[in-house]
């Protein structure tokens, strides 16, 4: 059948559509995606304002058009930190489910990271052995690791690109005041949070997913000839200089990199290192299936019980 997941997030509204079934691979028919960064429409009280509800509102209608123009048969839609943490964040889930006559749900940080685990299993197969996955989203880093389809431990940190980089790098040239804040609060945060589950992890194989993520392995191959599938730390030490001392303008002309997330990749590349240092990782493989993925095979795992 042909399923769309829809995908409410901090930084975009992203549909896609996959023809699948249970047993099967799901395959990607098309796409749809509006940069909104709803973060930046939140009023002193951290809900969000008028102006940005009617964007989410504009930025829906066209995703159902979408899917409706390639037939989709059901619409699988989520929301994450964004809207979870919305002071009105419920209020704007029921007026979209009335209006679209969806069931667009609200995931909590873990059940992202258990969802995104799901997918990097299925896509990595059982011979990896134990995995350890991190997530970096617009506003939050998801961390998973276990060896079955389920993780071990699964939990989610407010460490997302989009939210530090509002948080603590100012528009235009990244002062070293607010740079330096930055990386002393990721690092406590990992510091001072991880369990030690995670911390005394034993995994065999280490993955992550997310725009951040291929963002940054694309870098390092356009800049030091690395593989574009994989991270290695000592190259992100190299990266992360280089990013912060170029403008939003310059960024945004490098691979992959839009001018809405010139400036995001930087703090998107400070929790990256903190992460890989933290959990003593040297090298991260790319995996291209995350939560959306996740919740399609979810969702066909339910359905064929």
């Amino acid at each position: 059948m042909r399923l769309g997941v829809l995908d409410v997030g901090s930084n975009t509204i992203h549909l896609q559509v996959v023809d699948a079934h249970p047993g099967a691979r799901p395959t990607p028919t098309t796409n749809h995606k509006v940069e909104l960064r709803l973060t930046e429409y939140l009023d002193a009280k951290g809900a969000i304002t008028p102006e940005g509800i009617a964007l989410l509102i504009q930025g829906i209608d066209g995703a159902i058009a979408h899917a409706k123009s390639f037939k989709t048969e059901e619409i699988l839609a989520f929301a994450t930190s964004a809207i979870r943490e919305s002071k009105n964040g419920l209020e704007i889930i029921a007026t979209i489910n009335r209006k679209y006559e969806l069931d667009l749900q609200i995931l909590s940080g873990e059940e992202e990271a258990r969802i995104t685990f799901l997918a990097v299993r299925r896509w990595l197969g059982w011979s990896s052995g134990k995995l350890l996955v991190i997530d970096i989203g617009g506003g939050s880093l998801e961390l998973a690791t276990g060896v079955d389809e389920s993780p071990e431990v699964a939990i989610s940190f407010p460490l997302g690109a989009a939210r530090l980089t509002r948080e603590f790098i100012s528009a235009g040239t990244i002062p070293a005041k607010g740079l330096k804040n930055l990386q002393n609060y990721v690092d406590e945060t990992l510091q001072n949070k991880m369990p030690l589950k995670l911390r005394s992890h034993n995994a065999d194989h280490f993955v992550a997913t997310s725009k951040t993520f291929r963002t940054l392995a694309r870098l390092a191959n356009h800049w030091y000839g690395d593989d574009p599938q994989a991270l290695e730390a000592n190259t992100l030490l190299g990266l992360i200089p280089k990013l912060i001392e170029m403008k939003n303008e310059e960024r945004s002309k490098l691979p992959g990199i839009s001018g809405a997330r010139a400036q995001q990749i930087v703090a998107g590349a400070i929790v990256a290192q903190s992460v890989m240092d933290n959990l003593n990782i040297s090298e991260l493989e790319i995996c291209p299936w995350a939560l959306r993925e996740g919740v399609i095979l979810k969702w066909l795992d339910w359905n064929e019980r």
